[in-house]
């Protein structure tokens, strides 16, 4: 038996739950300096620490517990938090003020119920087994992936919010989808009628079967699939696996066992402070009742864990008075929108409604009796006007004369509710709830640019869906203060990248010094204005990163063609297209490698690095790897860098199409190519995704008519997830539309800017890089492919036209008038292999690291 007393004289505070709502609190508390007054226990059902459940269906797209959570391996202990991970509290025992485990029993001062929901699986007889999955933790997450790998049809009862997320995950697993729901129409609660008969044939122009008014009786064993469900009225469905996605249930089992007031409808009953009826005891998230209510979304569950952070502190707290629900997300890559009295319940509410069945798409605007105010929203096929009707809704902002207008089509896209607009009381972040107020407050505090004022609200660090207005909010109020946002790239050049991209390739420049005596300033250039100008240089013409041209204008990496490591040796990454490699070749890298002794490791993606070259043996072992047929692998440049690929249908029983073929044919086309930042591809041969293609830049996926494409995603310190751009796209038209997307990219990115980075910056989205790249709004596509074209037809080995070049090779020398190695350069052995010792003056501080 375990007991916890009291750690001299602070309080023994309990929080039972580790969920997103739980460990929100956490946060609050730990930011508040409560740890000196509490003695805190956290305890989590799960083996993982808090992840983010908003995205959970991002686990089928590569992400993993580790990517999902909501802080760093280290967050609890290093702020003295005593973290149960698997360890259940099984009672509440309130007259001794213990909670009951397996592993023994804790003592508390206080006590928090953050237990969140369960999923409701109605009682259907013979659901069982792979007839009775769920869609709610990381472990039912894995129960589905394995009852899908030998499956072919899945079905999802209900229509939800999880259920289309559901949905969701099983097609992306390859399986045919089908939602089963009991209303006459998806999304029953957030949708009116014609909002989910927008959403519905938006669905399923997807591929996903919907069926709707559809009770399940009975699961029996199918014919031509594993089960066969069978509905009211006689008509049947046969799947292969059923996931349960029929709503959720307040996990309220603790309280009621303990004797604490439970709400008619589930959850326990809780006040305005989160005070449960034990005046100890506090409820907060969906596990908690107030006014008869449970709160299913994650945004009110953070503003009871911040009100109760602050009360439990003997702050000025806020009181819990009910919560917006208004939501807007993205379901199977369709924009569903709601807001307020979204179905006009409110007497004397009135509705103006756009219906366009021609593109499924569909808004309605919910105003009072008097038609001046906003009530509600819905919207499906186009969140652009979500943000602004919102603000309306939210703040009371008298309407337009013709309120109409909001929601029509406009030429310019949108319309936008002007910053100035938004009284200082205007919520821009509703996940950690963040006034308009609180960002003007942390601009006038000195956060000068959009970072730091992310850093010290949070604003935007939730879901996500505020950054444009945030961004919108913060330019406005620069301007206001008088602040010009300077966008020059330099001293040198009053442009920014984007601008001096155009200069180049309108007036045909090929020269750093041209450039600058026409359109900038000063005789050299710095460290800024040097490599950006290189990088668009060899972008527009690709010209040779060596030539005397370029030369001077690159950083260490591009200059010695090799990453520079730790001890001042240099790494040496031969391409390896699409990761496949002859026998032959490999041999050869690791002759190479053994005469040379340098460090081998395999990459993650399917490549062969060898550390700890010398300046003066690079041209040796270069030449040594071109002459067996190798090229350079571009490690070092901010261009493509690999296409990663699986063995695809040529070995897979899974395969649908040839995806090695398909990276080589990329990796071939693109080796070389200059960009803003560097560039990753992947491609899979079927829809499991063993190649990972919705983690890079460019993502290649086959399906049984062709391939779909994925755009602008990365790993690394800020993964973000691909986005679907096209689907079933054959070989040519595949190439034609991913050499429009990466030149829009160079033509218009930041320097350094990642394309994740970018898309997220564009005006429009994802819907305006469609219409570019898709629909050629802009009427560049021809000329895309033409600019692509060009660098495609001008490509060569850097490093063979290097050892082609004896001016070139006199670079590689560690002294100017001596070939002798470098003799500050030692090493130590281990694993059979040498690795550095680095001189101190290479050791970076930790300024410079960063």
């Amino acid at each position: 038996m375990k007991a916890t007393a009291s750690s001299g004289q602070r309080e023994r505070l309990v929080i039972v739950g580790n969920g997103m709502v739980g460990h929100h609190c956490v946060e609050q508390l730990v930011e508040r300096g409560a740890l000196a007054r509490f003695e805190l226990h956290v305890f989590g059902e799960e083996r993982q620490r808090a992840y983010d459940r908003v995205h959970l269906s991002e686990y089928f797209g590569g992400s993993c517990a580790e990517t999902l959570a909501l802080c760093g391996q280290g967050f609890y202990g290093d702020n003295g938090v005593h973290l149960h991970l698997g360890e259940a509290v099984l009672e509440i025992d309130r007259e001794r003020r213990e909670v009951v485990t397996a592993e023994g029993r804790y003592g508390y001062d206080q006590l928090v119920l953050a237990t969140g929901s369960y999923p409701f699986v109605p009682p259907i007889e013979g659901s069982s087994g792979n007839a009775r999955l769920v869609y709610r933790t990381l472990d039912d997450l894995d129960a589905i992936r394995s009852a899908a790998a030998d499956a072919t049809r899945g079905v999802v009862v209900g229509g939800g919010l999880l259920g289309l997320e559901a949905a969701n995950a099983l097609k992306s697993l390859g399986l045919e989808a089908h939602v089963v729901e009991f209303a006459p129409r998806l999304m029953p609660v957030q949708l009116d009628g014609e909002g989910g008969a927008a959403l519905k044939a938006q669905i399923e122009a997807l591929g996903v079967g919907v069926h709707l008014s559809r009770a399940t009786q009975s699961i029996s064993v199918g014919e031509a699939y594993r089960y066969r469900m069978n509905f009211d009225g006689g008509e049947h469905l046969e799947t292969d696996l059923i996931v349960f996605s029929a709503g959720i249930r307040p996990q309220d089992a603790l309280g009621r066992a303990s004797g604490l007031e439970i709400a008619a409808r589930g959850g326990v009953v809780i006040d305005n402070h989160c005070r449960t009826s034990d005046p100890r005891i506090f409820a907060i998230g969906e596990c908690a009742s107030w006014n008869g209510s449970v709160f299913g979304l994650v945004a009110p569950g953070y503003s009871m864990a911040r009100n109760l952070a602050a009360l439990l502190l003997g702050e000025a707290a806020g009181e819990f008075t009910g919560a917006d629900m208004s939501t807007k997300l993205k379901l199977l890559g369709v924009d569903v929108g709601s807001i307020g009295d979204a179905h006009g319940t409110t007497p004397g509410a009135r509705s103006y409604r756009f219906i366009d069945e021609a593109n499924a798409s569909y808004r309605r605007l919910v105003v009072d009796a008097s038609g001046k105010h906003v009530l509600g929203a819905v919207l499906v096929g186009d969140n652009s006007y979500y943000d602004t009707l919102l603000q309306y809704a939210q703040n009371g902002i008298a309407l337009p004369a013709d309120p109409a207008a909001l929601i029509l089509p406009q030429s310019g896209g949108a319309p936008a509710l002007g910053a100035d607009a938004l009284p200082d009381s205007a919520t821009i972040c509703s996940c950690h709830n963040v006034s308009k107020g609180a960002v003007c407050a942390a601009i006038d505090s000195g956060c000068g640019d959009l970072a730091a004022v992310k850093g010290c609200t949070k604003a935007a660090t939730g879901c996500g869906g505020c950054a444009a207005l945030l961004k919108q909010v913060f330019e406005h109020e620069l301007t206001a203060r008088g602040v010009t946002v300077d966008k020059s790239l330099c001293e040198h050049f009053a442009y920014t990248r984007q601008e001096l991209y155009g200069l180049v390739r309108v007036g045909g420049i090929r020269t750093f010094s041209d450039l600058l005596a026409r359109h900038g300033k000063g005789h050299v250039g710095c460290d800024i204005c040097k490599p950006a100008v290189g990088n668009i240089l060899a972008s527009c013409w690709n010209q040779p990163i060596m030539d005397p041209a370029l030369v001077p204008l690159q950083d260490t990496n591009d200059t010695f063609m090799a990453n520079m490591q730790k001890n001042g040796t240099y790494s040496v990454v031969p391409r390896i297209p699409g990761g496949e490699i002859t026998p032959d070749k490999l041999i050869v890298i690791g002759q190479v490698a053994k005469k040379y002794d340098l460090y081998t490791k395999i990459t993650g993606g399917q490549r062969i690095d060898l550390f700890g070259a010398q300046l003066h043996e690079l041209p040796l072992i270069w030449g040594e790897l071109i002459e067996a047929g190798f090229e350079t692998g571009h490690a070092y440049g901010k261009s493509t860098r690999t296409v990663k690929s699986c063995v695809g249908s040529t070995w897979c029983r899974y395969g649908v199409q040839d995806s090695v073929a398909m990276a080589l044919r990329l990796e071939d086309r693109y080796k070389g190519l200059r960009s803003p930042h560097k560039l990753k591809f992947a491609v899979s041969g079927c829809t499991r995704e063993c190649a990972e293609a919705q983690s890079k830049d460019i993502g290649v996926i086959a399906t049984e008519k062709g391939w779909n494409l994925y755009v602008c995603g990365n790993g690394g310190m800020r993964p973000r997830h691909a986005e679907l751009f096209a689907t079933d796209l054959d070989d040519e038209t595949l190439v034609r539309l991913i050499d429009r997307v990466l030149m829009f990219y160079i033509r218009t990115a930041d320097k350094l800017q990642r394309t994740s980075v970018w898309r997220e910056g564009l005006e429009g989205g994802l819907d305006y890089l469609k219409q570019v790249v898709l629909d050629d709004s802009l009427g560049l596509a021809a000329e895309l492919e033409a600019q692509m074209q060009h660098v495609v037809d001008h490509y060569e080995c850097e490093w063979a036209n290097a050892l082609n070049d004896p001016e070139k090779l006199k670079r590689f020398r560690t002294f100017v008038n001596d070939r002798r190695a470098d003799p500050d350069v030692h090493f130590v052995r281990e694993r059979d292999q040498r690795r550095p010792v680095a001189p101190l003056h290479l050791i970076p501080t930790i300024e410079e690291a960063v």
